[in-house]
């Protein structure tokens, strides 16, 4: 359960410093589980989880910026800046970064999604102050040089190069660009050539200042740790670099926003060479902090989300349409997407999309079974269990939640949430969601005939 107390603590010095603010945000048993967060001057938050079981701790830091945050003519700046960052500080070069974490034996990366960034290092207990030490340095300490710029541009276009080599991937983001048009959720995370090549050293030394003051990011450690000891030692490292310049700061809130997707029956098509038509057909989904996306969870799943699903059974099982089938939800924090995927022979592709829209309409009018429900649910709860079984599934638990809710849930408390799931919520939340009229986007050979039946299918 989750506890509002707070104790302040503070060190001493002989100027009296701002007071830091410590929670217990979950407690766990005998110590394991348990979530505190510490805010330091300045706006900085620390969130940890403790598991003395194991020999390892993961260490992040999270931005509260996204594709979503950038112009048009920023598109990319948000992931060009992630590859930047590992390209060497007033400290360290990009060798000594991962030479650094290499010699140890850990594991360094990075991700940039639509809504938020995160850093993150994977080490023994033993070397976390190192690993804090250099990823709090990269995240302060960049110095983002013209020439880390151009070299970088080159293996950025590789990267869209190789992500477009991917239909199966392409057509997500094309799906995207289908319900959430021009705007910044509907393009794409990477960027496009034109805007990549666009981008300058000083353009993405302005984005890094405004997105990467201390009150934007969100510290999380999770594995075998003290969380006094993450606090002083990331303190020491944001000060070395005189990142607290604002004992009176605040974090940044939570986003927010109603953004209404008002989108029906458009069809979006790319033509390509492709052995197969990859396909998503989907509609309208929930925000992230919709009470109703639990719900949605176990509906997702009873479709689309394993070997026992309605879609895997119907269009793979039964009649070997398709090899891979699927359906997916996303939440962001004003709108939502709900996809069904599939990949099939561009000669099969009128007969997946009868079976899948069948199956959502069929759903729609008539909801599911009690027995499909909860096996849905059963599904679900062990999967999100196992889910977590890892100290940097529980980092990014910690840390997302942080940055994107400003709260924390403990599992007991998210598998109690799940198992609540009544059916009478699954077939509301179905008739709401599946009884829209769905938008249509395909990559693949199509010949003009084809792509002008396509169009039917969401008629």
């Amino acid at each position: 359960m989750t506890s509002r107390g707070f104790k302040a603590t503070a060190r001493t010095s002989s100027e009296a410093r701002a007071v830091a603010r410590t929670q217990t945000l979950i407690k766990g048993e005998n110590g394991i589980g348990t979530v505190r967060k510490t805010t330091l001057p300045g706006g900085l938050r620390i969130v940890t989880e403790t598991l003395p079981s194991v020999r390892s701790a993961t260490f992040g830091i999270w931005a509260h910026v996204g594709s979503r945050d950038e112009t048009p003519s920023l598109n990319g700046a948000t992931h060009y800046l992630e590859h930047l960052l590992f390209k060497g500080t007033s400290r360290r070069s990009a060798l000594d970064i991962s030479a650094a974490i290499d010699a140890v034996g850990g594991e360094m990366n990075a991700f940039t999604a639509k809504e938020y960034t995160c850093y993150y290092a994977r080490v023994l207990d033993t070397d976390l102050p190192l690993a804090i030490d250099v990823v709090c340095d990269m995240l302060t300490g960049s110095l983002i040089r013209e020439e880390d710029v151009d070299v970088e541009r080159g293996a950025i276009l590789e990267e869209i190069a190789m992500t477009e080599d991917d239909p199966g991937d392409c057509v997500h983001d094309l799906f995207a660009h289908t319900m959430l048009g021009d705007t910044p959720l509907g393009r794409p995370v990477l960027g496009t050539v034109d805007t990549v090549n666009a981008l300058t050293a000083d353009r993405i030394r302005r984005f890094y200042k405004k997105h990467y003051d201390p009150t934007h990011l969100v510290v999380a450690c999770a594995g075998n740790i003290d969380h006094n000891k993450v606090v002083r030692q990331v303190r020491a490292a944001f000060e070395k670099a005189d990142a607290l310049k604002r004992p009176d700061a605040t974090p940044i809130a939570p986003r927010d926003g109603r953004r209404t997707i008002r989108t029906a029956g458009r069809v979006e098509l790319q033509g390509r060479k492709t052995e197969q038509a990859h396909v998503v057909l989907g509609m309208p989904g929930l925000s992230r902090s919709d009470e109703r996306r639990w719900a949605l969870g176990v509906l997702n799943t009873a479709l689309g989300g394993g070997m026992s699903s309605r879609l895997f059974q119907e269009v793979r099982e039964k009649r070997g349409l398709a090899y891979s089938v699927y359906s997916y939800t996303s939440g962001f924090a004003d709108c939502g997407l709900f996809g069904v995927y599939a990949g099939c022979r561009p000669s099969q592709v009128h007969d997946v999309l009868k079976i899948c829209r069948d199956e959502l309409d069929h759903v729609a009018e008539h909801g599911l079974p009690d027995d499909e429900i909860a096996r849905a649910i059963g599904q679900l709860r062990g999967s999100t269990v196992l889910g977590l079984e890892d100290t940097g599934a529980l980092m990014n638990r910690i840390g997302k939640s942080e940055l994107c809710w400003g709260d924390q849930m403990s599992v007991d408390d998210m598998l109690s949430r799940i198992a609540a799931v009544t059916p009478d919520d699954v077939r509301s939340v179905a008739r709401e969601i599946l009884g829209q009229r769905p938008s249509l986007s395909v990559i693949g050979p199509l010949k003009d005939r084809q792509a002008s039946r396509l169009h039917e299918a969401v008629a």
